[in-house]
């Protein structure tokens, strides 16, 4: 195929295509195309990926896209979206065509845009500093001090590594003559880097073989590089550094957990971290440890409820102090939000000049703010091709601001009015056409607009611009529709060069002989959700072998009289759950949630294929709820749910690093299993049992092979107390959780010191000894309740010690 062949070309040489529709591809006119230039001939650097594309019968396609689609999901890859009140979490809406962009196009951009970001330093400079421009006139006083993200108590306080600026993001597009434009800056704590790179990985899965011969450029260098110079900020190396996070409820909690555990950074919220003597430190299971290099990702003013916003529950009070007194680096600096509103892109093409010496090289779209009588008498004069839109930032999730209003669709009245009434809050910009660029639609390639978020590092050397980014694409030919909470999709960037563009890896270059580093200590937030987690998933497993045993039952019974019902429904009512007609009870489900709900807290350390594994198993149990009757049906499908139990916890605890996380993990789990198996004792192994209750106590206790080889006898009260009670081989025992805990908590930090225990180690010792100590005989029931109240105190004693 010629390099410079047309579009309807590709379509006709290639009769056996998979029907993608090339033919029938045409932009709006006047509208840059991506793909197609001017001449209406295709561009060169898309006639390896056409070809690609036309080669697939629909079949290899629908293969092609289901690669990337099933990473996403493998991933839990989501972002959430927001209603009347109400959040979802939605699949991450990826758009399967990249954008092809030159290198030699991306270095005029990435030039631009690091003119940009000095101007924006500078600005913040100024507005925290002398403010030099408001004192002259350049920026109105009302702009800056009505601007609720401009925060007053960080005016002078300078940051400690002098820099307020160290990661941001601009979102661009390209206009009718071809030309980039700047619509909109992002300095608070731009959001969408993890998301361009779980982008790129979802792309080139799709599409191996045309990435591969693409010479694109990678995106994993940006990332090493920014990561190698915040380590190389911290004044101590025991220090750490930290992202803080909003929490699993923010729209973007994904990306926060998962750029922490791609770059090796600890994953806080506000209440994990407090104030001590001026430094910012954050509470872990050993204690305080200090925190160096802070990457904020939440509002700056949520921050600190004592300086900042009292109403703020989220924060940390004595963050502004721990500033002032330079105790932690933040990035960005406190107050830099003040920089995204809409109204400051009206005045930066004249302070360009005043900061930087030169003109913007990369224009932003036209802009005036209207809380001036002539920007408010122009948009009057002629309102054709004019939007209104929020001056300041909406303070909306992530790609949720409102689209703007056509001053001309407002009656002249009605306009005036409004722009009286509230032009210190708006602003007026040129409609923007953004050029399109190629998506697939219902199977055929179709333009659609689209903008693009480039992202800047400082590093040692400099800002670094990401070679790609990730690209907003509208779900129809409307420009307002690009926001992904309107139907839009997000698409991978490719930078294309010419020559071979070498491998790049997260992996540092070597610095004198390899010397394994400790491990982190672990924050008591991530300890108490992986203890509960734990403690979760043990329950549902209790509960699952409650109900298989009852179903099986009334499958044996024919649905008359169950044997042991009375007793099995206490056991279950125990633990809040009522059987009913459901095969899967509510309850059940409940609690595998909250599990979900757990590790939803730690997804920087839980890995996904753990992650996967769990989701899988609450799907799976709301499935069956539904569709799964009782008897036999769901005592198959509870054995079914119970081996998706066993392959989590397996999955789980033979891959996950024996440091402090899986203890807590793994007390959670024994916990959960002695309290049980104590509790079932007490009800089932009481003299006053119905028949049969023995049988089901070794039963519930997964122990029947164990006790027809270890005991030549039927069930009995004493050999059923040694082999569920008493025997340290028995992993289902109580014994062996008492004696597996004793030595995860002697492991723990303070849990002994001198020779003498901690109040943790000094009842857990009491415990131990009981157990190992009593006889068959000696276990009464009395005495298993004590022991079970005497277990229960434990968890509160462990949650004093380490996760308060």
């Amino acid at each position: 195929m010629e390099r410079a062949a047309s579009a309807s070309g590709v379509a006709a040489s290639r009769p056996g295509h998979s029907g993608l529709g090339l033919g029938g591809y045409a932009p709006p006119a006047g509208v840059t195309d991506e793909m197609i230039g001017p001449d209406g001939r295709l561009r060169p650097a898309w006639a390896p990926l056409l070809q690609h594309l036309a080669a697939l019968s629909p079949e290899a396609m629908s293969r092609a896209l289901a690669r990337a689609d099933q990473y996403l999901r493998d991933s839990g890859v989501f972002y959430r979206q927001y209603g009347t009140g109400t959040s979802t979490e939605r699949p991450w809406p990826l758009s399967h065509l990249p954008v092809l962009i030159d290198e030699d196009d991306w270095a005029e951009v990435s030039a631009a845009l690091i003119q940009r970001a000095e101007l924006l330093e500078l600005l913040m400079a100024d507005l925290y500093g002398p403010n030099r421009l408001v004192a002259a006139g350049h920026l109105p006083p009302a702009l800056v001090a009505g601007n609720p993200q401009w925060l007053r108590p960080m005016v002078g306080i300078k940051p400690r590594l002098g820099h307020y600026l160290h990661f941001v993001a601009f979102e661009i597009g390209r206009g009718p003559g071809g030309d980039w434009w700047v619509l909109s800056d992002r300095t608070q704590a731009p959001s969408g880097a993890g998301y361009a790179l779980e982008n790129r990985v979802a792309t080139a899965r799709a599409f191996p073989d045309v990435f591969a011969a693409q010479n694109v450029h990678r995106l994993a260098g940006f990332f090493r590089d920014f990561r190698d110079t915040l380590m190389n900020y911290r004044t101590d190396s025991d220090a750490r550094v930290a992202i803080l996070t909003p929490g699993p409820l923010n729209e973007t909690y994904y990306e926060h957990a998962w750029i922490a555990r791609y770059l090796g950074f600890t994953l806080v919220q506000g209440d994990d971290l407090v104030v001590d003597h001026g430094r910012l430190m954050v509470r872990t299971v050993s204690g305080l440890h200090p925190i160096d290099i802070l990457w904020r990702r939440m509002d700056g003013d949520y921050t600190d409820p004592l300086e900042l916003n009292g109403a703020s529950r989220i924060g940390t009070p004595g963050m502004v102090s721990a500033l002032r007194h330079g105790g932690v680096t933040m990035l960005n600096a406190l107050g830099s939000g003040v920089l995204e509103s809409r109204a400051m892109m009206a005045f930066l093409p004249k302070l360009a000049p005043l900061l930087t010496d030169a003109p913007l090289a990369m224009p932003n779209i036209a802009t005036w703010w209207l809380g001036g009588a002539a920007e408010r008498d122009r948009v009057l004069a002629d309102p054709q091709r004019l939007v209104l839109s929020p001056a300041l930032d909406t303070g909306l999730p992530f790609d949720s601001d409102p689209p703007p209003v056509l001053a001309s669709s407002l009656a002249p009245g009605a306009l005036a009015g409004r722009l009286a009434r509230d032009g210190a809050g708006l602003v007026a910009q040129e409609l923007v056409t953004l050029s399109t660029t190629p998506a697939l639609v219902e199977g055929r390639i179709r333009p659609r607009p689209f903008s693009l978020r480039v992202f800047l590092a400082r590093t040692a050397e400099g800002w670094q611009v990401m070679p790609g980014g990730f690209a907003r694409i509208g779900a129809t030919e409307e420009a307002t529709a690009l926001a992904m909470q309107r139907g839009g999709g997000a698409a991978d960037v490719w930078i294309l060069s010419p020559d071979d563009v070498p491998a790049v890896t997260m992996a540092p270059p070597p610095k004198g002989p390899f010397r394994r580093t400790a491990p982190g200590a672990l924050p008591s937030r991530a300890a108490d959700n992986l203890f509960w987690m734990g403690r979760y998933v043990e329950r549902t497993e209790d509960m699952v072998r409650i109900l298989r045993a009852r179903n099986m039952r009334y499958a044996e019974s024919g649905r008359g009289a169950l044997p042991l019902q009375e007793a099995m429904d206490a056991l279950l009512d125990d633990y809040g759950v009522t059987p009913g007609d459901a095969a899967i009870p509510a309850g059940l489900i409940h609690t595998l949630s909250l599990a979900v709900g757990s590790a939803a807290q730690i997804r920087d350390r839980f890995s996904t294929d753990g992650w996967s594994a769990l989701t899988d198993l609450e799907k799976t149990a709301r499935r069956m709820s539904a569709r799964v009757v009782q008897g036999d049906d769901a005592a198959r499908a509870l054995s079914a749910l119970l081996r998706k139990l066993a392959g989590f916890s397996g999955l789980v605890h033979e891959n996950m690093y024996r440091f402090f996380g899986w203890r807590f993990l793994t007390l959670g789990r024994m916990h959960e299993r002695a309290m049980a198996m104590t509790g079932i004792m007490a009800r089932l192994a009481d003299p006053a049992a119905p028949a049969g209750a023995l049988d089901l106590c070794v039963e519930l206790g997964d122990s029947v092979l164990t006790h027809r080889r270890r005991f030549s006898v039927s069930t009995t009260r004493e050999t059923v107390i040694d082999l569920l009670v008493l025997d340290p081989l028995n992993p289902r025992s109580v014994r062996h959780q008492v004696d597996h805990m004793t030595a995860q908590i002697n492991e723990l930090p303070g849990a002994a010191r001198h020779g003498e225990y901690s109040e943790l180690g000094r009842a857990m010792l009491r415990v131990q000894t009981e157990v190992a100590t009593a006889t068959p005989e000696s276990m009464t029931t009395d005495a298993l309740e004590l022991l079970g109240e005497r277990i229960a105190a434990l968890s509160n004693l462990l949650t004093e010690a380490y996760l308060r």
